[in-house]
């Protein structure tokens, strides 16, 4: 162990920068990060103790105790388990002969569940070894643990069990027009750097992360601060329900790029980075490769397309956290570090990556960047709402005849999409995820824009067949075991709502676990360090705004005569109240 521990630590630069990347690596060749590892990094790259336990104690891909040789993670969000990953698990288990969560005594295999892995529209899902694992039945099942049984090598399994599909059903805008390599680097020089911020103000380009934010806005204030200055792109597509970005970077990677370079030679970068999650390992060789291409090409390294400018691109892989989708997280993780969010002020934009004036945006937002440098404001413009221009790429799972992409303009309803994704007997659909925002049947008409209805790209569709108090529930613990723990309001409003939530279910809570509910829900929006904690009551919250007759019926029954009714519209209102926090360009 002691020589396959020093060559991994000297295939990589002394950096504290670097941990979670060498990490990564240990836990991949070792199934765990054995005491000589951490031995290892402390005398030869002078870290200590406390800071490499406390990166592997946060990150849920990490681990101190081994893990299987074949390390099988089975997606366990609300649409698999829709889909019947329960049982799936358990035939797992016991074909195994392995206790879920744990390694079996001869190291051979271990089980885990884990949250949502980018893959709802072709669940059940999972992953082995970092390999996709879709469309599991009873029968692949079985197929999976006679191989694993066998010892058979990955690369001799079926090639279609790990085949990943990117269904797209509507194509409006971006995807319709693929670019070539160099073209938008090339028009962004033609145009210069104010010409390229100008013209993103005039296509209404606004960040497909979430919040929206204007881009040219934030690239002007980035620009303007004092340099060096550093670019990342937010591939960290955790929010469950959402795998929109997985087919951008499967397919269209190179403008992926391309609107990360172009972003550098705006702002005067010259470092970036693309935040991979965890989840996507398997799509990291195909962005090397194209990294690769574009270096061949001249479009990275210190003279980019003759611009005179130095610019280059480092793939960074997340290890399983779904707080570093926030930017400041994200960008403490690319340094090495625990995700945990930053307190803002100062934003990215004037302190980001190494204290460096950093552009954070997401892999989308960079693709719609390098087509409006080559086809232009107008041709972007013209699509959408005044406040809402261009188009938007939706994530449609759960309920519907055909789970996958969809590219809309912005300023369609609800129901236009769901009449495109073949959904029928519609109760509710989760809008954004469940950090957005749940309707019922009566908001169909709504509109898909920043005006009304913004998203971050993620469209879960239940019929009437689903519990949604049971969907809130699932959502509330996915929240609780996701939240980082730095801030009070978080860490312990978290377990409260679980607690909550599990009580409503079992018919063990009353009126005054409402009110709890309300309470903690209020505090949690204004007092929470980051958006996890502010968004992490809305599914409880929502579903007793819109749907209280199933909490109605399990309240326990000598507390029924407390004014429900009541107690939902004020959760109603709490449900749509804004989180306090700071705006600023980031």
């Amino acid at each position: 162990m002691s020589a396959r521990l020093d060559d991994l630590l000297q295939s990589w630069p002394a950096s504290p920068h670097n941990l979670l990347q060498v990490l990564r690596e240990v836990q991949a060749r070792f199934g765990h990060i054995p005491p000589d590892a951490i031995e290892a990094l402390v005398q030869q790259w002078g870290l200590s103790y406390t800071a490499i336990r406390s990166v592997v104690s946060f990150y849920h891909f990490l681990s101190f105790e081994p893990r299987g040789r074949y390390t099988v993670y089975v997606s366990d969000s609300v649409t698999d388990r829709m889909l019947g990953n329960e049982a799936l698990i358990a035939q797992l288990c016991q074909r195994l002969d392995v206790a879920e969560g744990l390694t079996r005594a001869d190291g051979l295999v271990s089980v885990h569940r884990t949250a949502c892995t980018g893959l709802c529209d072709q669940g059940p899902a999972g992953l082995v070894n970092g390999r996709p694992l879709v469309m599991l039945t009873p029968r692949r099942i079985d197929e999976i643990a006679d191989l694993i049984l066998l010892e058979t090598p990955l690369d001799a399994w079926p090639a279609d069990f790990f085949a990943v599909h990117n269904p797209v059903w509507r194509h409006t805008l971006t995807l319709s027009h693929p670019i070539l390599p160099g073209a938008g680097v090339q028009a962004m020089l033609s145009r210069g750097a104010e010409g390229m911020i100008a013209t993103l103000q005039t296509a209404g380009l606004r960040g497909r992360g979430g919040a929206g934010f204007a881009t040219w806005q934030k690239w002007q204030a980035c620009r303007n601060a004092p340099g060096p200055r550093a670019i990342t792109c937010n591939a960290d597509e955790g929010e469950p329900g959402t795998f929109k970005d997985r087919m951008l970077l499967m397919q269209w990677a190179h403008e992926v790029f391309e609107g990360m370079t172009i972003a550098a030679l705006t702002v005067g970068a010259t470092q970036g980075f693309l935040y991979l999650r965890g989840e996507y390992e398997f799509i990291a060789p195909h962005l090397r490769e194209v990294l690769a291409q574009r270096h061949a090409q001249g479009l990275l390294g210190f003279d980019v397309a003759g611009s005179g400018q130095a610019f280059d691109i480092a793939l960074h892989l997340g290890a399983g956290a779904y707080v570093c989708g926030e930017e400041t997280a994200l960008i403490e993780s690319v340094e090495g570090k625990r995700g945990i969010p930053r307190t803002r002020p100062p934003f990215p934009v004037d302190r980001g990556y190494l204290g460096l004036p950093t552009v954070n945006n997401n892999v989308e937002t960079f693709v719609q960047v390098a087509q409006i440098a080559v086809h232009g404001d107008e041709w972007f413009a013209a699509h959408g709402t005044e406040k809402s221009r261009g188009t938007r790429i939706l994530s449609v799972s759960g309920d519907v005849a055909r789970p996958g992409l969809y590219e809309i303009p912005w300023g369609v309803t609800v129901a236009d999409v769901l009449q495109d994704a073949g959904a029928h007997d519609v109760q509710a659909v989760l809008v954004g995820g469940p950090s957005g925002k749940l309707i019922d049947a009566s908001q169909l008409q709504r509109q898909i824009s920043f005006e009304d209805l913004p998203t971050g790209g993620a469209f879960t569709v239940f019929n009437h067949s689903r519990d949604m108090l049971d969907v809130a529930r699932q959502y509330t613990h996915f929240f609780a075991h996701e939240s980082c723990g730095f801030c009070t309001p978080c860490r312990v409003g978290c377990v409260q709502l679980v607690d909550t939530a599990d009580r409503l279910m079992s018919g063990h809570a009353g009126p005054h676990d409402l009110e709890r509910l309300r309470d903690t829900g209020a505090l949690m929006q204004r007092l929470s360090h980051c958006g996890l904690g502010q968004t992490a009551a809305h599914p409880l919250l929502d579903v007793l705004a819109h749907f209280p007759e199933q909490v109605e019926r399990r309240l326990v029954p000598d507390l029924h005569a407390f004014d429900l009714d009541a107690a939902c519209v004020d959760m109603a209102h709490l449900s749509t109240a804004t989180p306090h926090r700071t705006e600023s360009p980031a």
